[in-house]
């Protein structure tokens, strides 16, 4: 079947599937009400002095990190880290443009905090999804929609617009697959308006969330290919009815089900669909999530806040409460367990209100947050049963 072909047929299919959704999940609250913050123990303690950064890896200011966007476990229990290169100027538009060696993208840890490896300098204007599959390659996305950035061009050494793009790198740095088109925004089988987030499938199919909040096509949908990026299906876009999607943050393949898990940002919740996009389930009791992660024992560990709109918007600095939260429930039924609160001092936040922007966990059940708000990366470490 012809690419434009399957485009159209997915087309019909994430309409028809819009409609069931409507049918079969019920009345639901207005997605703008924000869940009140959980009253859950916390088995957790932070684990401040993880990792180890040389004196020439250090941040702005004295910062050990600029924005931390992203963090995965791969199968050999490594820790791989996705930021934007050390750099938090200006707050929520940092950028890995000409930042240069001392200043690499991707690095690898091992359990113990050894810094072992970084790679990917030159390939990222905007570092935002990340992951690592079965066979440890890292996959990546750039959400960069601007020609210039500081008055710089967006372009690597080569003079190729950076952004748009999904990328599959091996673990030594080599970019093995590339999907959407650099610089090009569009809402096509082959096109991006900002790619927020990527997971793989144990069969090695790919799913993207597509649509930051503000992208210029309105783009909010998760984008399903084929291990050898070839387009399969896509479903959602821009709505507050189940199903559609306002500001897809992250997604995550995982758990017994292989359930497809979005943080809906904006619309304050997790929903969880089949992988052929089936909605199975719609949860708001996670707060406004930005990341979400499902560990083998079927276990969600979401990233959120549960700031309530009326003490105004989440994505800057506060005086009041703190209620962004690492919040831990079952991938299945949606029941919450635990509630990790942030130790962060809101009046001070750089960035998002988001607690963990990405986060991960590993076969020990610690627990990595990669937090963009406050430039850092923090690691918890169970205590309790």
């Amino acid at each position: 079947m012809k690419t434009a072909d399957r485009w159209h047929r997915a087309l019909a299919l994430s309409f028809q599937i819009a409609l069931s959704f409507v049918v079969t999940t019920g009345a639901q609250a207005p997605p703008d009400t924000p869940a009140p913050k959980p009253s859950l123990p916390n088995p957790y303690r932070l684990d401040p002095e993880w990792p180890t950064l040389s004196a020439t890896m250090k941040g702005p200011k004295g910062h050990k990190w600029g924005e931390v966007i992203r963090v995965h476990v791969a199968p050999n229990g490594h820790i791989w880290v996705f930021h934007r290169c050390f750099n938090d100027q200006p707050n929520g538009d940092a950028t890995c443009l000409q930042r240069g060696d001392a200043n690499p993208p991707i690095l690898e840890f091992d359990p113990s905090g050894k810094l072992l490896k970084s790679l990917g300098v030159g390939l990222f204007a905007h570092p935002h999804g990340f992951t690592v599959d079965t066979d440890g390659n890292l996959w990546t996305t750039d959400t960069n929609d601007e020609e210039t950035i500081l008055g710089m061009p967006a372009k690597n050494a080569q003079g190729t617009a950076m952004g748009q793009q999904v990328l599959k790198i091996s673990p030594a740095g080599k970019v093995l697959m590339t999907i959407g088109s650099p610089g090009v925004r569009g809402t096509g089988p082959d096109t991006f308006d900002q790619p927020t987030g990527v997971s793989i499938a144990p069969n090695g199919d790919i799913f993207v969330t597509d649509g930051h909040s503000g992208n210029q096509s309105k783009s909010a949908r998760v984008v399903k290919y084929s291990r050898d990026g070839k387009f399969i299906a896509t479903w959602g876009r821009m709505g507050t009815e189940p199903g559609n999607f306002r500001d897809p943050h992250d997604l995550y393949v995982g758990g017994s089900k292989g359930y497809v898990y979005v943080a809906d940002r904006q619309n304050n919740r997790i929903q969880v669909f089949d992988q052929q996009g089936t909605l199975i389930a719609g949860w708001k009791q996670f707060g406004q999530p930005s990341s979400v992660f499902v560990d083998k024992n079927d276990n969600i560990y979401v990233g959120a806040t549960y700031q309530d709109p009326s003490r105004g918007p989440v994505n800057r600095a506060s005086t009041g409460p703190n209620d962004r939260a690492i919040v831990i429930g079952h991938a299945i039924t949606g029941e919450l367990k635990y509630l990790i609160p942030d130790p962060g001092d809101l009046s001070k936040m750089t960035d998002t209100g988001t607690s963990a922007s990405g986060i991960a966990v590993d076969d020990r059940g610690n627990i990595y947050a990669a937090d963009v708000g406050f430039n850092n990366l923090r690691k918890y470490v169970r205590v309790a049963p």
